[in-house]
């Protein structure tokens, strides 16, 4: 098994990465802000993107018991820390308080204001 696929290991990076809390996360995914950003896979005109759909499931991932957690929620919870380290690479300069980068990024469940 390699380091990345130790669930231990992508338990804590996960837990580490997703700053929101369940109840939070929720309210957000409700607003127009975290509706209209994000990319959509092909062929979903006006559907759900990508980071929306990854939070709803967060929401379940973070209101489990780690003993009920399968190895697909473990390869979503990597999929989550990859896209967070990866867009926190590319942190704007300014104020981001209202910026699609942090939008998306709260779509995934972490809300770079809060580190």
């Amino acid at each position: 098994m390699s380091r990345s696929e130790d669930p231990e290991q992508t338990y804590r990076e996960f837990t580490d990465a997703v700053n929101m809390k369940p109840g939070e996360l929720r309210t957000w995914l409700e607003t127009d802000e975290s509706k209209h950003v994000g990319w959509r896979k092909k062929g979903t005109k006006g559907g759900e993107s990508v980071g929306h759909e990854s939070g709803r499931k967060i929401i379940d991932l973070l209101r489990r018991k780690r003993a009920e957690l399968t190895a697909a929620d473990y390869k979503h919870m990597r999929k989550v820390v990859g896209y967070v380290h990866r867009h926190m690479a590319q942190r704007p300069s300014g104020d981001v308080r209202d910026t699609r980068w942090r939008w998306s990024l709260m779509n995934w469940g972490h809300d770079p204001l809060k580190d």
